[in-house]
């Protein structure tokens, strides 16, 4: 069986690489190891250049519909009790969304892969795995498992959006440099009123803390409280209801009133592939590049180098244009990938984890120099919103 690409895995960042080339008119074949899109509850934040993406995919009021507009977001500090809020009204002359939307990366991957379904020139295909391939001049030959066999597929191009463990790059061997930090990070999440605790606390916020930092995030029906694990805190342990108790009780009291409705571990890593292309196969979203979650850059990061690489791909095929976009591809998503999210996520960790007295006052010195200067302020919204890091993809040559 031929297509022109062959999408593995159909998360947010190969549902729309699918949806994308589909609309163009490009054969496309999105590849699901699990029955159906996974609910993933981790990533819930679109930022405006994403949102602005998915406005031109015409799919932009699943998120308004079924998502919480935050424009407003803010560092608070639990040894001072201030709080930094920070308003992205103030980008409305760069950009018709100027607010993150809070909406689960779930409903926006099964919401794509049903328009897929629709596609004449698209298929879907759960419970189908890529075991293995092989490229050769007629492109990449790859091998699906499905329940009951091995598929084989015939594709100009093969992109691998299939998550932190990809079995694509690993095939390829390619290096996945960086590091993965030693605490595991914990999520619990509530349908308790947490705004009913804290004067004016906005959908999205992030307390920093000496001795145990917290993100409060809001999506429609609950909070989602994350925290770091200590070294001597065992999985069993961080599940408990003791816990759960304790991190609680450190933000409304009563922590033994509170129910959680999920929770769940996970570790998390700060690591970028060394190439994003080899040959016909790339690579995009957590295949290419991991980050810790603080400043929500991961997923946006994963769907800019979907609509970037698709483009391109685009180019290639429907109009003739040479495959060395290709590289560009892997130039400009690299490039902005460690000189910037990389940098701001780790630096986003170590300013709301920082025990030194010194340190923590540095840092609420320049979050009030930020907020109180224009200029800063502009820079630091189109910074955290992603709009800095496109530019800088752009005048990569």
């Amino acid at each position: 069986m031929k297509t022109q690409v062959l999408i593995s895995g159909a998360g947010p960042v190969g549902s729309v690489a699918g949806y994308i080339l589909a609309r163009q008119g490009i054969d496309v074949v999105v590849a699901e190891a699990a029955p159906e899109c996974p609910r993933d509850l981790r990533a819930s934040t679109f930022h405006p250049p994403t949102i602005e993406m998915l406005d031109e995919l015409g799919v932009v009021d699943l998120l308004f519909d079924q998502g919480l507009k935050a424009p407003i977001y803010q560092y608070r500090d639990r040894s001072t009790d201030e709080v930094f809020s920070f308003d992205l009204s103030e980008l409305a002359d760069v950009t018709a969304h100027p607010y993150r939307v809070q909406c689960e990366q779930w409903k926006l991957a099964r919401h794509l892969t049903g328009l897929l379904a629709q596609q004449d020139n698209a298929r879907l295909l759960f419970n189908h795995r890529v075991v293995h391939f092989t490229e050769d001049s007629a492109g990449v030959n790859v091998a699906l498992e499905t329940p009951y066999g091995i598929d084989h597929y015939q594709a100009d191009y093969l992109i691998a959006a299939d998550g932190a463990n990809s079995i694509v790059r690993k095939w390829l061997g390619v290096e996945f440099s960086g590091f993965t930090y030693p605490e595991r990070f914990l999520c619990l999440s509530t349908k308790l009123a947490l705004e009913a605790h804290f004067e004016d606390l906005a959908y999205v916020n992030y307390v920093s803390d000496p001795q145990e930092w917290v993100v409060l995030l809001r999506v429609p029906s609950l909070w989602r409280v994350l925290v770091p694990s200590r070294d001597e805190e065992s999985d069993e342990w961080l599940l408990s209801e003791e816990k759960k108790n304790r991190v609680f009780d450190g933000l409304v009291g009563e922590g033994a009133q509170v129910r959680t409705e999920h929770r769940t571990i996970y570790r998390v890593h700060q690591r970028v592939a060394n190439t994003y292309r080899v040959g016909r196969v790339l690579l995009a979203g957590d295949a290419a590049h991991l980050n810790n979650p603080l400043g929500g850059m991961g997923m946006n990061s994963g769907i800019h180098d979907a609509w970037d690489l698709c483009h391109k791909l685009i180019e290639i095929l429907r109009d003739g244009a040479p495959e060395s976009l290709l590289d560009l591809y892997d130039r400009q998503r690299r490039t902005v990938m460690h000189r910037y999210v990389q940098a701001q996520t780790i630096a986003n960790k170590q300013a709301m984890e920082a025990r030194d007295a010194d340190e923590q006052a540095r840092q609420r010195e320049q979050m009030r120099r930020t907020l109180a200067d224009d200029a800063l302020r502009r820079d630091f919204l189109l910074r955290q919103s992603l709009f800095t890091s496109l530019e800088d993809a752009a005048a990569v040559a």
